[in-house]
């Protein structure tokens, strides 16, 4: 028998997630200098790590033959203080993707209902599809989540809703007072995900704090991959209340997060001046963006986040003529978007790169 005879069936219809070119990997496929190559497509943070945390995870890796904190308790403790919550208020992941992953063993199996926008963050349907349920994906509306079609969307078989926002792909976010609302309003066999991984870059970002502190089935979701630039280390959290944290924790697998990470996550929340400095130069960035687009008269969907949608007519043509000249930006056809792109906001020299190119690409 071959391996695919003996794998689940399920696994042989299991979508695979499809990440942005590295680089090194465009270089070598194109024949083109990594030093000129410019990634728009992943929204990395332009800017690099914070610097705290470069210097703390140099000093772990010299403690690197000993396993990490299991139970990432420093870091627990740290993320306590910040938000105001208890310890055991938190679960640390392998980024905060481990933790979608987590819900899904908790709360998710065959003939269950996960519901969420579409287009959304597509971990969201892989991992509901990985655990034999059924993807319920409700249309944005203006390019934004429309909560009440989506709590009207819930049945007795929902389990999970996830709401991203700001959202990923389209950039678009909803209000505190919208939020607010919608988890109040679900019934009470259902969990509300509030996927806050670009919240940091919006001002005056909605809290769901009263949410948890009034009981409701809600837990919400951060990384240290944007703001603070650590996508490489793998590291974000949820937070919640202590019973449905302490489930999560039930499935997590020992040692999931690595010392590195978690050393470079305590340094980064020291940080603040690094991240406000992000967020303020992403601001920056957004509206040099919004303002070539409209020189070029190209739509786009106004964001809030650190990347915009930008329409492009030949979504994948326009990426394939970006890329040969050293830009890569996100081709989201996979979302249902054939004619859009995804960019990264960049420094200002690489928006302007970017904005020179698509000039020549969409002409």
């Amino acid at each position: 028998m071959t391996f695919q005879e003996l794998a689940k069936p399920s696994v042989l219809t299991q979508p695979v997630y499809e990440p942005g070119k590295p680089i090194e990997y465009v270089a070598r496929e194109l024949g083109l200098d990594p030093a000129t190559i410019i990634k728009l497509a992943s929204n990395e943070n332009p800017w690099g790590p914070s610097p705290l945390a470069v210097a703390a995870a140099k000093r772990a890796i010299e403690a690197g033959e000993l396993y990490p904190d299991g139970g990432c308790f420093d870091l627990r403790k740290k993320l306590a203080v910040k938000w105001g919550l208890g310890a055991d208020q938190f679960v640390v992941g392998n980024g905060s993707n481990e933790i979608i992953e987590l819900l899904g063993h908790v709360f998710v199996g065959a003939g269950d209902e996960v519901v969420m926008g579409a287009p959304a963050f597509v971990v969201y349907k892989l991992v509901t599809l990985l655990f034999g349920a059924k993807a319920i994906e409700v249309p944005l509306v203006n390019w934004k989540h429309d909560l009440t079609k989506i709590a009207a969307a819930v049945t007795p078989r929902t389990k999970l809703v996830y709401v991203c926002t700001p959202n990923n792909p389209t950039g678009t976010a909803n209000t505190e007072a919208e939020l607010i609302a919608f988890v109040r309003g679900l019934p009470d066999h259902v969990v509300a995900v509030i996927d806050e991984a670009y919240a940091e870059f919006v001002e005056g970002a909605p809290d769901m704090r009263p949410l948890i502190a009034e009981r409701r089935k809600i837990v919400c979701l951060r990384t240290f991959s944007k703001i603070f630039g650590l996508a490489s280390l793998r590291i974000g959290y949820g937070y919640g209340s202590a019973e449905l944290c302490a489930l999560l924790n039930r499935v997590r697998q020992p040692f999931n997060v690595n010392a590195i990470a978690q050393a470079a996550a305590l340094a980064a929340l020291d940080d603040a001046a690094f991240a406000e400095n992000t967020a303020r130069e992403n601001r920056v960035g957004l509206a040099q963006i919004e303002q070539g687009c409209r020189e070029l008269r190209l739509e786009f969907v106004p964001s809030v986040a650190n990347f915009m949608l930008v329409k492009v007519g030949d979504g994948m043509r326009v990426f394939d003529a970006l890329q040969r000249k050293g830009v890569i930006v996100r081709p989201v056809k996979s979302y249902g978007l054939p004619e859009w792109v995804r960019v990264t906001i960049g420094t200002h020299e690489q928006n302007v790169r970017l904005l020179a190119e698509l000039k020549a690409a969409t002409r």
